[in-house]
């Protein structure tokens, strides 16, 4: 069974077990996390879930950890000239550990 979830802009595909790195989420490590838009449930008879039932879906996770991810450098730079710009980003991310995922 798996489900496409939408949180910070993108979709992620999600299956109880796994763990995904999405965008910052408020809250502390170990604290529970619900997703309500959900976009589509596969079952594991290999049937999608109706309109109806996905409206209902939750997927329940906990938070993992509250990381950053690795350095971006962006440099714009110009020949001739003393025009040389050097900037690195950071970008914070959340682990979830996805626990069920609720068809009611």
């Amino acid at each position: 069974m798996y489900a496409v979830i939408r949180t910070g802009g993108k979709q992620y595909r999600v299956e109880p077990g796994k763990t995904i790195r999405i965008e910052r989420l408020e809250g502390k490590v170990g604290g529970k996390v619900t997703f309500d838009e959900v976009l589509a449930v596969r079952n594991d008879d290999k049937k999608f879930a109706s309109g109806a039932d996905i409206a209902k879906a939750k997927v329940i996770g906990k938070i993992v950890a509250q990381d950053r991810g690795p350095k971006m450098l962006t440099l714009k730079y110009k020949t001739g000239g003393q025009y040389n710009i050097k900037r690195g980003h950071r970008q914070n991310y959340t682990s979830v550990e996805v626990s069920d995922i609720q068809i009611s």
